[in-house]
């Protein structure tokens, strides 16, 4: 789907362009003058403005990927505030609501995981990027929510592997809609979004271990 309009900047047809691209074939199948042609702009465009198609590359996460992560993340922050953020269901409740029923559009969210798959494929400076920019601090904060949650003997690791387990089933049952839809045979309508974040929230609070019970 073509995100190019006719008062875009140059700049911004190329970014536009370039995401779209990259998402599709990744970063070593693209061209520059693939991108400038789609972007109706010419090859000096991208020199001009970027200097090189590795720099477009890290631009286009720099001004799309991040800024859209950074809305998920927004609006996990706003759904636990509502509450008082003292279960561990509340704030997994909260994690997975912000990526299957959150900010992003379907086009967004199908570009979002593109990148993010070929990057972790065939890593390149940009996985540095949102690991030290996203992923890092996403996790530490999930983590300062959970920890005075925990037993006291709840070791670190094993903390931070329960997140890392929750983030991924998050992420697979927001990215891979299409094999979920076709092994369940539901539609990602409201309600079946509904009953996976229920979903999650169970397995999550099972998988810390408190078997359905709070820390008091």
């Amino acid at each position: 789907m073509k995100q190019t309009e006719k008062n875009d900047s140059p700049k911004d047809r190329i970014l536009n362009e370039a995401e779209i691209l990259f998402a599709e074939k990744g970063f070593h199948a693209v061209t520059v003058r693939e991108i400038t042609r789609s972007a109706k702009c010419n090859l000096a465009a991208v020199n001009y403005h970027f200097g090189n198609k590795e720099n477009l590359y890290l631009e286009v996460f720099k001004q799309r990927w991040i800024p859209r992560a950074k809305r998920v993340r927004a609006a996990f922050q706003k759904t636990v505030s509502a509450g008082n953020g003292q279960e561990i269901a509340e704030i997994v409740h909260a994690l997975a609501h912000a990526f299957l029923k959150g900010p992003l559009t379907d086009d967004e969210r199908l570009r979002h995981a593109q990148l993010m798959i070929r990057e972790m494929a065939m890593p390149t400076l940009a996985l540095d990027l949102l690991i030290e920019e996203v992923i890092q601090p996403f996790f530490r904060e999930v983590a300062g929510r959970l920890r005075p949650l925990m037993e006291e003997a709840f070791e670190k690791e094993r903390l931070m592997l329960n997140i890392i387990s929750v983030f991924s089933m998050v992420i697979y049952f927001n990215f891979a809609r299409v094999p979920v839809r076709r092994v369940t045979g539901e539609e990602y309508d409201e309600n079946f979004k509904e009953k996976l974040v229920d979903h999650i929230v169970k397995f999550s609070v099972a998988g810390f271990g408190m078997n359905g019970e709070e820390k008091v």
